[in-house]
């Protein structure tokens, strides 16, 4: 006997509840929709419609995957970020909806009509593409390291039709001329964090989450290098561990940045960290790139 859309997303609630998972619900019916191509009004209009023995095969290899703790977003090959629908891979990190918080700063700076921004360690593009949505005078470009998300952050843009440039490059190597804002989430967990080792992260690629000293290396190297691509009153906006706002606020001012403050995540975590810059140098703390310290 067939199962109806109703009988399989009360089986598998049931099988990822059991599996410990706390959005069972949602993910039951992300798998689901993504299976049948529908929406969520969609599901709870047609509970009696019969799956086909194909479609019931394949759910019950993602349910299997969800519940050994495989991140939902690689199982659907999609995440939303600031309303984006974003192909993303086991190659890039899952955009999270905190990282919004740093969207919806930069969207309150008083910047240049035809402002220069760009996104450092774009991974899938989320930042870069979410500024270039709110703000088409604006041009908008991005770097990232890794080959396979420099290709998808690319086809993000393209297929969202946003004209976002990708850079393929280490943090500043590839960026020329000077910006009026830079934002950046780089990797900024400890290495011996033991979150590492807890749900989605495991999935996700260390690269993109892990840095030296503390989580503090890339962090350092970017406010460090920063204002020789800043014009005067541009802004550096970061995004960092819940344990490290004091940390990067404290470099910020060292390294002659003003206006330093942070900003809450929606868990009311110390997430973004920022300051302008003037032009002028006022004092220096030594940073130097991952690995090289």
């Amino acid at each position: 006997m067939s199962l109806t859309v109703a009988d399989w997303l009360k089986q598998a609630q049931a099988c990822l509840l059991n599996a410990g998972s706390d959005s069972h619900r949602l993910d039951a019916e992300l798998l689901l929709m993504h299976i049948l191509q529908v929406n969520r009004a969609w599901l709870f209009t047609w509970p009696e419609k019969e799956l086909s023995p194909d479609q019931t095969s394949q759910l019950a290899e993602l349910l299997t995957r969800r519940a050994q703790g495989e991140p939902v977003a690689y199982l659907i090959g999609v995440r939303e970020f600031w309303s984006l629908p974003l192909k993303v891979a086991p190659s890039t990190l899952i955009p999270r909806p905190d990282t919004e918080t740093l969207i919806e700063w930069a969207l309150e700076l008083v910047l240049p009509e035809n402002t220069r921004a760009v996104d450092l360690g774009t991974g899938t593009g989320a930042i870069a593409l979410a500024l270039a949505s709110e703000h088409p005078t604006w041009q908008v470009s991005a770097v990232e390291f890794n080959s396979e998300a420099v290709e998808l952050a690319r086809e993000n843009a393209e297929r969202l039709g946003f004209a976002v440039t990708v850079e393929q490059g280490s943090w500043f190597e590839p960026v020329q001329g000077t910006f009026d804002l830079i934002v950046s989430n780089p990797p900024y967990i400890d290495p011996n964090d033991h979150h590492l080792n807890e749900g989605d992260v495991r999935f996700e690629p260390r690269s993109a989450l892990v840095a030296n000293h503390a989580g503090m290396s890339d962090l350092k190297h970017i406010i460090a290098t920063a204002p020789k691509y800043l014009n005067a009153n541009a802004w550096l906006l970061l995004e960092h561990g819940y344990d490290q706002a004091d940390a990067v606020c404290d470099c910020l001012r060292q390294h002659g940045f003003v206006d330093v403050e942070n900003r809450r995540d929606l868990g009311d975590q110390p997430r973004i960290s920022g300051g302008r810059w003037t032009g002028r140098w006022v004092g220096h703390c030594v940073a130097k790139r991952t690995g090289d310290e």
